[in-house]
């Protein structure tokens, strides 16, 4: 689900910590097809914000849930790059959709010489203890870094857990505070927005969420990252709590009513 793309760009921000790559790194630089295309100067920042300036999908749930007649990540890449076209310069307007995430995703494979499932694995959900969380597809084996990750409710709550300990998880550091500060920031606050999905209309995003609320400093006080389907984890900082809300089947657009419901039902029962 969507909700994994908050996933994504944590194991982006490992290899940042590690220094294999950086936000500023050229997708061009590790993947020379882009370059052949005129595509070379988009950045790991843009991938992880959806600011690429590439062509999205067509707006509208069916056409942004996973259909894919790819093998692999780096099939779909190279279709990126020979029939996706520019549409504008990187940085000049937000379109939410899955082309930013899964460049991000090779990007990752290349840097670290393995596929993007291993990638996380080794450096988030194990760590995490996420056991029954996978990017792995079995259906047709292929690889999404927006919308293919699978996981359970229990899994998903180490991984904000962590994020609410500001990388920390059991006594052990998973990501640095300064790539927890940059997840959290707004960025590209002040672009316009071209398309952004139900329920996450007049929202800034991160890297990888959406701020339901933030401070003056445009830093994320609650952050979410929502599936399509309903999933809406997040973490309120301002109350120092994590929830994940699940559903049985998609909630579509409303989605953001069943989450504020659930929400307030949690801060009640908190005493908040």
């Amino acid at each position: 689900a969507a909700s994994g793309q908050w996933l994504t760009a944590a194991a982006s921000m490992i290899c940042v910590d590690e220094g294999k790559l950086s936000l500023d790194t050229k997708a061009g630089k590790l993947i020379p097809i882009l370059a052949k295309y005129m595509k070379a100067y988009i950045n790991l920042r843009h991938c992880l914000t959806h600011t690429t300036g590439l062509e999205g999908e067509k707006t509208g749930m069916g056409k942004l849930l996973p259909k894919s007649k790819f093998e692999s990540l780096e099939e779909e890449i190279n279709h990126f790059a020979t029939k996706r076209e520019i549409v504008t310069n990187p940085q000049t307007e937000f379109y939410y959709s899955h082309v930013g995430m899964n460049i991000a995703g090779r990007m990752l494979e290349v840097a670290n010489r393995k596929t993007f499932d291993r990638i996380v694995q080794e450096k988030l959900l194990r760590p995490l203890k996420m056991r029954s969380t996978t990017f792995f597809n079995y259906d047709n084996l292929f690889i999404n870094p927006s919308v293919g990750a699978q996981s359970s409710a229990n899994d998903y709550m180490n991984f904000l857990v962590m994020l609410l300990n500001n990388g920390m998880f059991e006594g052990k550091r998973i990501i640095s505070e300064k790539a927890i500060a940059e997840m959290e920031q707004a960025q590209f606050a002040d672009l316009p927005v071209k398309y952004t999905p139900p329920g996450t209309e007049g929202l800034h995003y991160g890297l990888g969420a959406w701020l339901m609320e933030e401070d003056a400093q445009k830093r994320g006080t609650i952050l979410c990252s929502p599936s399509f389907t309903g999933t809406w984890p997040f973490i309120d900082r301002k109350n120092n709590y994590a929830a994940i809300l699940l559903v049985q089947s998609p909630s579509g657009e409303k989605g953001k009513e069943i989450y504020a419901q659930f929400k307030a039902a949690v801060d009640e029962a908190l005493g908040l």
